[in-house]
Parts: C-alpha cells; structure tokens; sequence
C-alpha cells in the first residue's frame, strides 16, 4: 500500500500558498509556482537586510559630511577628531544631530576640531 502523508504535505502546501497572498496569477494560487516565488522572495529578504545595513551607513556618512562642510570641515577629519577626543557617538546619532540639532552638532564639531589640535600640537 502507498503511503502518501496527506495531512502533512496538505499542512505544507497550505502554509506555502498562504505565504504566497498577496502575490499575483498564478503566483498565489499554484502550489509548484507559489513555491518558487517565496524562495526567490526569501532570498531576496536575506540579501537585502544586509544591503538595508550598507546603505543607511552610507546614508548617514552623507548627512554628516554635508553638516561638517557647513561648519568648515570635512567628514574624515571630523571623524578623526572624535576618535582622538575618545568621543563614542555612532553615525547613525551623529547623523540625526547633524538633521535635527545644529547646536548640539555644532559643539561636537568644535570638540572635533579641538581634538585635532592637541594631536597635531603632540605629534610636531
């Protein structure tokens, strides 16, 4: 006698479609193509929540440099002060300050700058 497992590959089949609304034709309603669109799909997902990463890096670098420039300086050296100042503050809040909060923005670009003075002073 052949045993097909019916419960379960019906349980599969229908978890497999319902994943699948929302998609269109054949899609969302054929199991064979159904499955195929959700792999694609899924890696997609996996690729481009490190893509999400990568490109709001590159978003906040962007904010923080044109915030830098109007104060006279460029994102490297600001960056590199902050590091030399020991200033612990990620691109992400640097980036919303630059956005939001010229003061607050303005005093880390001062800080910033001080930082490299004392480096350059400690160096010549």
């Amino acid at each position: 006698m052949r045993v097909t497992n019916a419960p379960a590959s019906r349980k599969r089949r229908r978890r497999t479609l319902q994943a699948a609304k929302g998609f269109r034709f054949r899609r969302s309603k054929l199991y064979r193509y159904a499955a195929d669109a959700l792999d694609h799909g899924r890696q997609y997902a996996y690729r481009d929540r490190k893509n999400k990463k990568r490109t709001f890096r590159a978003l906040w670098q962007i904010r923080i440099n044109a915030a830098t420039r109007g104060a006279g300086m460029t994102y490297s050296r600001f960056i590199e002060g902050l590091k030399a100042a020991e200033v612990d503050v990620n691109r992400k809040l640097l980036a919303h300050l630059a956005a939001t909060d010229e003061a607050a923005f303005g005093e880390l670009v001062n800080v910033s700058r001080e930082a490299l003075k004392t480096k350059a002073a400690g160096s010549a």
